[in-house]
């Protein structure tokens, strides 16, 4: 197997989106993007064929990180495998039951999703376990053999077991594991208290059931990936990126597909946080703009915040998530009038098919790409590909109905643009309201990073609404995700409830538990490569004030004393103040779960940036009209590759580059760093 501590050798990652598949390839320093179509009924096959068309040799690639959507597209579109679910008797219906919440409070005939798995799949084993571990009725045997028979005959591809109280005694489950075996059930098995130990029925039922449910379909994948990479050459373990936004070994997935909900999203996180980290800035909010929808998350120190209330489809998933909300505000999203004469935006989208009406596809309803076309922000002779026509007229024809609207004249157009922007922008900004002001952050402390297709042209009007100092746009912008795999940790959380009164915690219970999550967090990252001296721990404990339902993580600093679990409650009244408003240092506080989280650290490679010479006014291609919120400028039009080192200019000012185009506003200041990164200063006209 390859070396991958040497020091030379080529450094890839690959992450798979709905059109496109992305690589990114890190060779002596230099960085080369490349592209290909993805292949949705196989998206190995894209794979590989990215892979093959690299200009270096397969054979010295000594590191492959892979983020995926398999996980994701499956839960979105429930193909996944045929799955019984065992769970304590009585509790059959948890899973379907679920949560007192509706998808619209208001509309009385909402219907909650179907289940993971249906009713005539879901058994009931005869058992019981109090919230202390005490057994208060052993496991039936006799009952689960002859259940195990009726498993067998089934044909079912996979089960899951969800026991009551498994996380304080998981060897129930262990036993209907085993027993499973005995009898010759030839099906994957995922015990809850393997993943997820934690309180909470419905979501620790529901998310074992999800695991179990994408197992099979994940096992495939990745066992058909890992055969086709290596029959081309590369010897490089397969690394995935997980929805924790850390690598985890292609083993591990396959055995943990849940983990993977979020790969491509999370990696575009820790590829913003690198870029920032490079330039000294620690707390960012990232923001990921692209066709359909727009992701935003908040970083804090270096690291990502990371949340267990997290939604993928219908359906609220359990562990360890970067924190990314998302919005329906994407190129593709469409523009128009409610029935109360308001213009609206999104989340419909026009999707790639038909496409803005731009794209001359089919498309007759206008769309935020539309809108920066009409106000000369984008230019159809480089955006658009030569195959497809530019029909001004049926964009300008598009926009009638929402200049009508605006304006009170179907001419309008200028205004009808400009008035979709600002409803995209207004979405747009609500999200970044949610990951900083609603949860305790002042935006004007944090940096936005932008990238994806569309984030640079929205970020630097949204930055001047939230007084964000400064906008980074990487000059890998559009393929960030797949950049952010090579600079990824190994990273692995364990956790396990442990619901009692703080006044009634014992620290040596809490040091127990740690040393075996280290214990085995120290096995995996030596299986993944990692040596000793690259291990990181790092301990929480979530907290919540006895009676509520919900709780914080806080930071375990020291050694467990009765000290440090002072220090601990000190945390969490301050972080309930930062994030709620307010904390009640009197009430007694409760200890619900006992998390730590090993890191596998891995050396980012460095990327040569070449040296240009030259003055700015050299990279302007052309100067045109571009639309604003004072009307229209004459505005110069850089070209991004022409930019030398260092340049400086002053907005406005348009920046158009292979994969994303940057939109400077009147009294904004923008600059190339050291790393060709593109840092955008605000004080423009608040677009």
């Amino acid at each position: 197997m390859t070396d991958e501590h040497a020091p030379a050798g080529t450094r890839v990652g690959v992450d798979v989106g709905g059109t496109f598949t992305d690589l990114v390839t890190v060779r002596d320093g230099r960085v080369r993007v490349d592209k290909t179509p993805s292949t949705p009924a196989a998206p190995d096959e894209g794979v590989v064929t990215g892979l093959r068309g690299l200009d270096a040799p397969l054979a010295e690639v000594d590191f492959l990180g892979h983020g995926t959507t398999v996980a994701t597209n499956a839960v979105l579109e429930g193909e996944w495998a045929d799955t019984a679910l065992l769970t304590t008797e009585g509790f059959r219906d948890a899973v379907e039951i679920g949560r007192q919440t509706r998808p619209d409070i208001y509309d009385f005939e909402a219907t909650k999703p179907d289940p993971v798995v249906p009713r005539d799949r879901r058994f009931e084993v005869p058992e019981r376990v109090d919230e202390r571990g005490e057994v208060l009725r052993e496991l039936d045997e006799a009952a689960l053999r002859d259940l195990a028979a009726d498993l067998r005959e089934s044909g079912i591809d996979s089960v899951a077991v969800a026991l009551l109280f498994s996380f304080e005694h998981p060897a129930h489950e262990r036993r209907v594991r085993e027993i499973l075996r005995e009898e010759g059930v030839d099906a994957s098995v995922s015990l809850s208290s393997d993943v997820l130990p934690e309180i909470r029925e419905y979501e620790r039922t529901l998310t074992t059931a999800m695991n179990a449910a994408l197992k099979p379909v994940m096992d495939a994948y990745l066992g058909a990936l890992a055969d086709a990479v290596g029959d081309i050459g590369i010897d490089a373990p397969l690394r995935v990126m997980g929805s924790n936004g850390g690598l985890m070994a292609a083993e591990a997935s396959r055995e943990r597909p849940v983990n993977t909900l979020l790969s491509g999203p999370a990696a575009g996180v820790r590829g913003a946080t690198h870029v920032a980290g490079r330039r000294g800035v620690d707390d960012l909010i990232t923001m990921d703009m692209g066709g359909t929808s727009c992701d935003v998350s908040l970083v804090r120190d270096g690291d990502p915040l990371v949340t267990t209330d997290t939604e993928v489809g219908d359906y609220p998933v359990s562990v360890p998530t970067v924190d990314i909300h998302t919005v329906g505000a994407g190129g593709g999203s469409v523009g128009y009038v409610d029935t109360g004469g308001a213009l609206r935006v999104g989340p419909r989208s026009a999707g790639a098919q038909p496409g803005p009406v731009c794209y001359n596809r089919g498309g007759t309803e206008p769309t935020v790409t539309d809108a920066h076309l009409v106000l000369g922000r984008i230019d159809p002779s480089g955006f658009l590909p030569d195959a497809l026509s530019r029909d001004a007229d049926a964009v300008r024809d598009a926009f009638a109905p929402l200049a009508e609207a605006v304006a009170g004249d179907p001419d309008a157009t200028e205004a009808a643009a400009r008035g979709l922007l600002d409803v995209a922008n207004a979405n747009m900004r609500r999200a970044l309201r949610v990951v900083s002001v609603e949860r305790g952050y002042d935006p004007r402390e944090f940096a936005l990073v932008a990238f994806g297709g569309a984030g640079p042209l929205h970020a630097t009007a949204l930055a001047d609404a939230l007084d964000v100092p400064e906008v980074i746009v990487p000059r890998a912008a559009g393929v960030l995700s797949a950049l952010g795999l090579l600079i990824s940790d190994v990273v692995y959380d364990y956790s396990t409830s442990m619901v009692r009164r703080w006044d009634d915690v014992d620290p040596a219970a809490l040091r127990d538990a740690y040393e075996s999550f280290e214990a085995e967090g120290r096995a995996e990252l030596r299986d993944a490569g990692r040596a000793d001296d690259e291990l990181a721990f790092e301990r929480t404990l979530d907290l919540r004030y006895a009676g509520q339902s919900f709780d914080l993580s806080v930071p375990v600093e020291g050694a467990l004393d009765a000290d440090e679990l002072a220090a601990v409650e000190e945390r969490f009244h301050a972080a309930h103040e930062r994030r709620y408003g307010h904390a009640s240092p009197e009430e007694p506080v409760e200890l619900v779960t006992v998390r730590l989280r090993a890191r596998g650290l891995v050396e980012p490679p460095e990327l040569a940036v070449e040296e240009r010479a030259g003055d700015p006014a050299d990279a302007v291609r052309e100067t045109r009209r571009v639309g604003f919120a004072d009307g229209d400028r004459a505005t110069p039009v850089y070209a991004r590759s022409l930019l030398p080192t260092d340049a400086a200019f002053d907005g406005p000012a348009v920046v158009e580059g292979t994969e994303s185009t940057v939109v400077v506003h009147p009294g904004q200041r923008a600059r190339v760093d050291g790393d060709a990164n593109l840092v955008v200063e605000p004080g423009g006209d608040g677009e």
